[in-house]
């Protein structure tokens, strides 16, 4: 079978829980069409986290990719259009800190994302899961990650598909807040399964296609 890599991220800053680890243990091993679900959980750290995924990449050869992220606040699964050579922001796990740093010296000012986003956001929509393409994945660990992502793939042709989905905070995290809207693990999971089916299904249509 074909694989598709499914990363998340433990958790971090204010977050004592993040759900893209629970979507990506419970999606783990999961098979879509011609496709294994391989699912690993990243940490959240400038030196580590790069590290990892690349690894992961080396080791799986998927031919798809969609990485995960925590959005603390919003309300809707959202699919991210762009990744910027660029990490800033608070520090990481580690206390490690960015300002206007390049995440590639050799790489393009950005690169949009390669996944079916608008297809994705229809179909969840259609499915009653709020979604909506989001323009800026931020220029913290998700950002980094999406443009590892999107930098290898345009130096290898074996990966037909990479990018990002962000998703809103559970239940669980949501009440620790106190002050943020949340969905039930349940739905988050329903919903990135549903636009991980999305991804495989426009992939293989394309090689029925060609």
């Amino acid at each position: 079978m074909e694989k598709l890599l499914l990363t998340g991220f433990e958790p971090f800053l204010s977050n004592p829980i993040n759900p893209t680890m629970e979507v990506v243990q419970a999606l783990n091993g999961k098979s879509i069409g011609q496709f294994e679900i391989v699912g690993h959980v990243l940490s959240v750290d400038f030196a580590k986290a790069p590290e990892q995924f690349m690894a992961l990449v080396e080791e799986v050869k998927p031919t798809i990719i969609v990485s995960l992220g925590l959005a603390a606040g919003i309300t809707k699964i959202s699919p991210e259009r762009v990744a910027l050579n660029v990490k800033d922001g608070e520090k990481d796990n580690a206390g490690n800190r960015f300002e206007d740093a390049p995440i590639k010296e050799d790489g393009d000012v950005a690169y949009l994302s390669t996944l079916p986003i608008r297809k994705i956001v229809n179909r969840l929509n259609s499915a009653g899961y709020p979604t909506a393409i989001s323009n800026s994945a931020g220029t913290y660990l998700c950002n980094n990650i999406m443009y590892e992502g999107l930098y290898y793939a345009a130096k290898n042709e074996a990966i037909r598909a990479t990018g990002f989905i962000h998703i809103p905070a559970s239940f669980e995290l949501a009440i620790k807040h106190g002050r943020i809207p949340g969905w039930s693990m349940r739905d988050l999971t329903a919903a990135i399964e549903l636009a991980l089916e999305v991804c495989v299904e426009n992939v293989e249509l394309a090689d029925k296609v060609l």
